[in-house]
């Protein structure tokens, strides 16, 4: 690699990176509060002023002692609770509600308990004097700050869950014992900048309120840098990368300052780093931001998507000296790589083009969903990990954030695992206010103040790849306010104006589409030609074009280990006996039909017509479990598929929704508890990086290729077989090449049955005469018919007819064997009989988060496949793993 710097000095490393005494409080001067724990009580019960609470001889007797999560944090009321006994298995049934009562619509918190204000309280100690900043990230809801018997800032200015402040606090702390106490006022997410989870569960009866990022501490001696960031300008052909580096260095003295500021850029993997130094005066009691002569990097180390390539990082460290003594430093890293975002396709349909995204001047179909954090906004470095795996198995690219921007740790971790976050601001709560006519100066500093606290904490985060508005496009102060924001904080990366099909002037037309979110049949993600001209959002209007920001085809049903993880017997009876009965786990809406989700009417309706009504609840899981496969495989299939439309293509999905922070049966493709159910293994199978794929539109087999090299010498096998598994139509295709993110449609054309009732039809992929992929579809001569004059604009749809799957309930009962493969965590599986072993699944008991290669299969009579699970990092499985084996028309074995 070849570095040339532009200007600046450069020194060698090793002046820079032995300077002569390190910073002597924190990580770089910067210091994390209440690492020790924190002590958390209602002012209904602590009744004392903030002089007295804020005061470090307070005694906190009969207060709740808190622990932070990963992320440093205290969290919210409820995690105070939570950690101090009350409510043990607040999961279970509906403990949440009889614990702390029951929220029905989002507003200001109405349960009286959680009604008042709530103190947050730690003491932290010093070792001596020194200039001191109180670093306030954001706050759920608002909040006075005291330090130490004095009120820093009221909730008037310290309100906004991403919009952060720095107070001097220089005067205030001292040598030894010192205090902070925030007084958080309740959270009214319909009318605060902050943050709630929406309709996609119950609501908190505390609304949130809490501190969900650290609140830390800046030491250091006259001078102290903060705000340490890269800006990048790449060439088109990315063969040279610009990096200017730059840093806001603050003189905390009454008089002028000079002193020394250096920066290092070091190469992934190690290798000679580039050192930058200046020489910098700043006047008393201001702040300047050093900006050093760009660096020019020939043949930088481009991060890309996991998929298409490698993630190397950057490091970038900082320091700040005076008299060759180290004030403060900093360390982060960043990502080279390019995004760019443009409008494709104008149609009918999208008369603006679609969005689509590039990373490094390379198109692809972005195939997400939407990410819900903990209900209780508790962080775990441990549980992301393992979530990160689920998304990389189901072979997924990235994940959409609305409203729940994340702390640092969540994206460093989606760095360093190739997967793309878009980013937004919250949907209908106050983030969305109707007018400008009832805003303030207030709200308007809070936009702006949110929209720079964003971009700083996401802007050297290669995952980040857009950032955008929600349902509503911004209005134009709002808009201009956030703009500002952004580009303060030198945030690079498209910022779209809604995710649903508007536009502004200034950032001009989003080219993205919401909903549907309940009950829809596989064949509605092929539809490319319905839609309501008069409705110019173009919402509820799913099929397969442009870009779907958010959708699903409504409920999820977990497995049965799962269920009885969560939901009591009364819970689980009326799960299979009574559809319109609003479940706790679903959400508060009551009632079917428009945007209520909280019974499973619509989805039971459709799973008996199509698949047969049941007596039993194993057999409603299992016909779910069937039913959710087939769903998701076609909707992500479709996307897929008509990614090729040259007139009105498909540019990407964001399946609403990834997960929960709860157990749920609402909009998930695997559970709080790491389960994968039927939707999981449906959305891995249209996923796999090479990948065969039967249209329901046109009945063709399409190819693909998702991953980011060339693949060549693949061969495409498509057998039609009756319920029997006796062929009815083999055809082959061979000598296929498709290059990176390429899909190839009409390679091969099945012969279908018209006649009879069900039939399936596998696809068999192969690379150089090897199996990558098998694909099996169960399909209906009688189709699903969607009344599309019914169903436009509507969440769900309205069928004049249902496909009949119901013979499958007539398939034998079928024998297999499995055998585990001595020392490792593969199972062959074969079915010894001369019948169709139909949905057959495997599962390690104990550890729902290992995940298998492939799930949920359909093996011919004497066939065999070898499905391997790797078993999450970390977690215990209590020795040996206890695999079982189950299916639609087999019984349960157990291998050990």
């Amino acid at each position: 690699m070849r570095v040339l710097a532009l200007g600046a000095t450069l020194l060698t490393a090793s002046a820079l990176l032995t300077a002569p005494s390190a910073a002597a409080n924190g990580a770089g001067g910067l210091l994390t509060l209440g690492t020790r724990g924190w002590q958390v009580q209602s002012s209904a019960i602590a009744t004392a002023p903030g002089e007295q609470v804020s005061s470090p001889s307070f005694h906190t007797d009969g207060w709740l002692p808190v622990k932070p999560d990963d992320a440093g944090a205290p969290g919210t009321e409820i995690t105070a609770l939570l950690q101090n006994g009350e409510c043990p298995d607040v999961y279970y049934s509906d403990n949440m509600r009889q614990c702390f009562g029951y929220v029905t619509k989002r507003g200001p918190v109405t349960v009286p308990r959680f009604a008042v204000p709530w103190w947050f309280r730690t003491d932290f100690t010093l070792a001596a004097r020194q200039p001191a900043k109180l670093v306030v990230p954001g706050v759920v809801g608002e909040g006075d700050v005291w330090v130490n018997g004095t009120l820093v800032a009221d909730h008037d200015l310290v309100s906004g869950a991403y919009a952060g402040h720095t107070f001097d606090v220089s005067s205030l702390v001292r040598p030894g014992r010192n205090s902070l106490a925030i007084k958080m006022y309740p959270n009214n997410p319909k009318k605060m900048y902050t943050l709630s989870h929406l309709d996609w569960s119950q609501i908190p009866p505390d609304n949130n309120t809490g501190i969900q990022f650290p609140v830390q501490l800046r030491l250091s001696d006259a001078l102290a840098g903060s705000n340490a960031h890269v800006v990048q300008d790449n060439a088109t052909d990315l063969s040279t990368s610009k990096l200017t580096v730059k840093l806001d260095v603050t003189n905390n003295s009454t008089g002028d300052e000079r002193g020394e500021v250096g920066a290092t850029i070091t190469p992934p993997g190690g290798g000679r780093p580039v050192v930058l130094h200046q020489t910098v005066s700043v006047p008393a009691l201001s702040t300047r931001t050093v900006s050093f002569d760009p660096v020019t990097i020939s043949r930088p180390k481009l991060w890309w998507p996991y998929s298409m390539g490698d993630q190397p990082l950057y490091t970038l460290r900082t320091l700040v000296s005076q008299h060759g003594k180290v004030s403060t430093t900093s360390t982060s890293t960043f990502g080279i790589r390019t995004v760019t975002s443009r409008l494709v396709g104008a149609s009918p349909q999208a008369p603006d083009g679609a969005r689509i995204y590039a990373v490094n001047g390379h198109d692809f179909v972005f195939r997400g969903g939407g990410y819900m954090p903990d209900l209780f906004l508790r962080y775990s470095k441990a549980e992301v990990a393992r979530q990160i795996t689920l998304i990389k198995s189901m072979g997924l690219n990235g994940i959409r954030l609305e409203g729940h921007d994340m702390p640092q740790d969540f994206y460093d971790q989606f760095d360093r695992a190739g997967l793309m976050i878009l980013g937004g601001f919250l949907c209908c709560d106050g983030w969305e206010p109707a007018s400008e006519a009832g805003l303030t100066e207030r709200d308007f500093r809070i936009m702006h103040d949110s929209a720079r606290g964003i971009g700083e904490r996401e802007r050297d985060h290669p995952s980040v790849v857009t950032y955008g508005w929600s349902d509503n496009k911004p209005l134009p102060r709002q808009e201009v306010e956030s703009l500002a924001g952004f580009a303060e904080a030198d945030f690079q990366v498209p910022i779209v104006a809604s995710a649903e099909y508007k536009k502004t002037a200034t950032l001009g037309p989003a080219g993205e589409k919401e909903g549907p979110y309940d009950w829809v049949p596989p064949t509605y993600w092929y539809d490319t030609t319905h839609f309501d001209p008069r409705d110019s959002t173009r919402t509820n209007v799913g099929g397969s074009w442009a870009f779907a920001s958010e959708q699903s085809a409504g409920h999820t049903v977990p497995t049965m280990a799962s269920l009885d993880r969560f939901l009591s017997p009364e819970e689980q009876q009326k799960l299979w006996q009574d559809p319109e009965y609003n479940q706790y786990h679903a959400n508060y809406s009551s009632g079917h039909g428009g945007y209520a989700f909280g019974t499973l009417y619509t989805f039971d309706t459709a799973l008996a017509n199509r698949y047969g009504t049941w007596s039993d609840l194993a057999t409603y899981v299992q016909l779910a479990q069937v039913a959710n496969y087939e769903n998701v495989r076609s909707q992500f299939e479709a996307f897929i598929d008509h990614s090729t439309d040259p007139t009105n293509p498909s540019t990407g999905l964001v399946y609403w929704q990834l997960n929960k922070g709860w157990p749920t049966l609402l909009w998930s493709l695997f559970n709080q508890d790491g389960d994968q159910p039927g939707a999981f293994y449906g959305a891995q199978k249209a996923n796999k990086p090479l990948h065969a794929l039967l249209s329901y539109d046109d009945d063709t087999v399409t190819v693909d290729n998702l991953g980011g090299r060339v693949e060549s010498g693949l061969s495409v096998r498509a057998r039609v077989r009756d319920l029997s598994g006796t062929v009815l139509d083999d055809q082959q295709v061979d000598g296929l090449s498709l290059a990176g993110q390429q899909v190839r449609n009409d390679v091969l054309t099945p012969v279908l049955p018209t006649t009879g009732s069900v039939y399936f039809v596998e696809l068999e992929l192969r690379r150089h005469g090897k199996v990558v992929d098998r694909n099996v579809y169960w399909r209906s001569t009688t189709p699903d018919v969607v009344d599309w004059a019914a169903t436009q604009g509507n969440p769900q749809a309205t069928m004049t007819q249902y496909a009949d799957l119901t013979a499958l309930r007539t398939l034998p009962r079928t024998q297999v064997s499995a055998k585990v493969r001595p020392g490792t965590t593969s199972v062959t599986v074969t079915n010894t009989s001369d019948t169709v072993a139909f949905f057959l699944r495997a599962d390690i008991q104990g550890v729902p988060w290992a995940t298998w290669d492939d799930n949920d299969l359909v093996l011919w009579p004497g066939q065999s496949q070898v499905i391997t699970a790797t078993l999450p990092p970390g977690q215990p499985h209590g020795g040996k793993p206890v695999v079982t084996l189950s299916g639609f028309n087999t019984d349960t074995m157990t291998l050990r």
